[in-house]
């Protein structure tokens, strides 16, 4: 059996096979693993062509993603399951990304401007405790709330992102389409651009959740897309000044 080498084309014109005068894939590997995978490389990258941001999407942002969460990502992909190619810029950007929120949006007259983070970690423990009791099975990675304090009369805020493992067979979908739960109208995952349900909504946030995420009860409102991908706010609870403290 012959294996046939897939070609790419150029940006040059609809008809130009051009395969001399690239960089191989290996080469662009070495290059890309000698800079520890920087994100912002690999975006920068990704924008020269559609034959790069191929290869980044298919190549750079899974290495990316094995080696900026590489006990996450094995643990997502065993028993079977995978992540499928196509996916992986989405999930790099859910690493390093804060979404934030406009106004009008999915937290009503909250904004507060997406931004890069520079490392958060990612609990199972943390997203077994703001999953249903009756969907605990269900494998759900969460990060720390990223903290926007002293916004306004909304108080100091957190933001928390995070990833399904194997979303299409979990309890939780299973449960939204049991509920007839509704997409947002209009708004879409800012990792993936699928439709989101909104939780709260549907009545699925258990108390542990303000519990684990340090928020005032009832104040915890998350999304989940169709590819399994978190978005959600809390409100924090403050944190006393040292004076405050001892008065």
């Amino acid at each position: 059996m012959v294996l046939v080498v897939k070609q790419y084309r150029c940006t040059h014109s609809a008809s130009c096979l051009c395969l001399k005068g690239h960089i191989s894939e290996d080469a662009l590997f070495l290059v890309f693993r000698h800079m520890n995978w920087n994100p912002r490389m690999i975006a920068l990258f990704s924008c020269v062509s559609k034959w790069f941001d191929d290869i980044a999407k298919r190549v750079l942002w899974k290495e990316f993603c094995h080696a900026r969460a590489p006990r996450m990502m094995q643990d997502l992909h065993s028993g079977g399951s995978h992540i499928v190619d196509g996916n992986w810029k989405a999930l790099g950007k859910l690493l390093i990304h804060c979404a934030g929120c406009t106004k009008g949006g999915l937290f009503g007259n909250i904004h507060v401007p997406g931004h890069f983070v520079f490392r958060t970690r990612f609990s199972r423990t943390c997203g077994k405790s703001i999953l249903p009791l009756q969907c605990r099975t269900d494998v759900l990675y969460v990060s720390d709330p990223c903290e926007h304090l002293d916004q306004g009369e909304e108080g100091d805020l957190g933001f928390f992102r995070g990833i399904f493992k194997s979303f299409a067979s979990s309890k939780v979908k299973k449960m939204l389409i049991e509920k007839q739960a509704k997409f947002h109208p209009k708004e879409v995952c800012p990792y993936c651009k699928a439709k989101l349900w909104n939780l709260l909504q549907a009545n699925m946030i258990p108390r542990s959740a303000s519990i684990r995420l340090d928020a005032y009860d009832d104040s915890v409102e998350y999304y989940i897309c169709l590819n399994g991908h978190i978005l959600g706010l809390c409100t924090l609870m403050p944190v006393s000044d040292s004076e405050d403290a001892k008065e």
